[in-house]
């Protein structure tokens, strides 16, 4: 169980081990608040690996880790839970070592974990459960980093389930609603994300779409995460479905308004599509080099 420092990742490893199963829980730092609660409020059973996504030696050492406890009798689940995402922007405006970074983790990270795991899973004929999240289907305005990522993850996991059903190993998605985890609902980290993006930015871009313009984004972003929803639990259950039940689901969708989402994004035209993740999520002002007042000031 990958990303288990907060959130999801760490309902999880609590829920399963309350269940009475052994798990292996990672976490970026052994010494975070996340990891110190794990340990304190679960039984030995669990056990907390130090990994960073990121990192191949990290990624190895967790795998020699698990083969070597897990050897001869395989192992039944993996679930793929860690994530990032720290950049509230248009795609113009996002550095491209931000779309990078995205993709180790979300993508390449997750890949690479699953490939290790492989072998145990086959000869254990087990689950493979990993977090995605609508934005991988979605174009949801000033997340594309982080959505791109997710749509390779949700590609790459639809990909696993049709190659490893002759081996018995069912694989399931989890494309949860909005839900208060780690630091997504701290004005501070978003706030701070947002000075060093506009420090970052190349002068011609700032000018183009105006310092408000940036600043507007991250307050919508901010008031949108207030609604996020703190109870888990729907998340956690999924989860715990795509690990237990005898015939998991394909995808899971926790969380509300998930259907009308869907449906619109599905079955009405494109114009309606955007208009509706710009009301539900992010409606960005005009950029600042295509307002009125703007081309005023050119002229005089």
């Amino acid at each position: 169980l990958s990303g288990c420092d907060s959130g999801f990742g760490q309902a999880t490893a609590r829920h399963l081990d309350i269940m009475g199963f052994r798990v292996f829980a990672s976490v970026l730092d052994l010494q975070s608040p996340g990891a110190q609660e794990l340990r304190r409020s679960c039984s030995p059973r669990l056990t907390l690996l130090q990994m960073d996504l990121t990192k191949t030696d990290d990624i190895q050492r967790v795998l020699q880790h698990i083969h070597a406890h897990t050897n001869s009798t395989g192992l039944w689940g993996l679930v793929n839970n860690a994530g990032f995402n720290d950049t509230i922007a248009d795609a113009e405006l996002s550095p491209l070592g931000k779309f990078r970074t995205c993709m180790e983790v979300n993508f390449f990270g997750s890949l690479e974990l699953t490939k290790g795991l492989l072998p145990l899973l086959r000869s254990a004929g087990g689950r493979i459960v990993t977090v995605s999240s609508p934005a991988g289907d979605m174009p949801f305005p000033c997340l594309a980093a982080y959505g791109a990522s997710k749509a390779a993850l949700s590609l790459l996991m639809d990909t696993f389930r049709s190659e490893l059903q002759p081996w018995g190993i069912k694989v399931s998605l989890i494309l949860p609603g909005y839900y208060k985890t780690g630091t997504t609902c701290d004005p501070a980290f978003w706030n701070l994300q947002k000075q060093q993006l506009l420090a970052s930015l190349p002068q011609e871009l700032l000018q183009a779409y105006g310092e408000d313009y940036v600043e507007e984004i991250n307050q919508q972003f901010i008031q949108f995460m207030k609604v996020a929803v703190e109870d888990l639990s729907a998340v956690v259950n999924s989860i715990t479905d795509g690990l237990l039940a005898a015939n998991p689901a394909v995808r899971y969708y926790p969380g509300q308004g998930l259907g009308i989402m869907y449906f619109i994004h599905r079955y009405l035209p494109y114009f309606v599509r955007d208009l509706f993740l710009k009301g539900f999520f992010i409606n960005p002002k005009l950029p600042r080099a295509l307002r009125r007042e703007h081309h005023n000031d050119t002229k005089k």
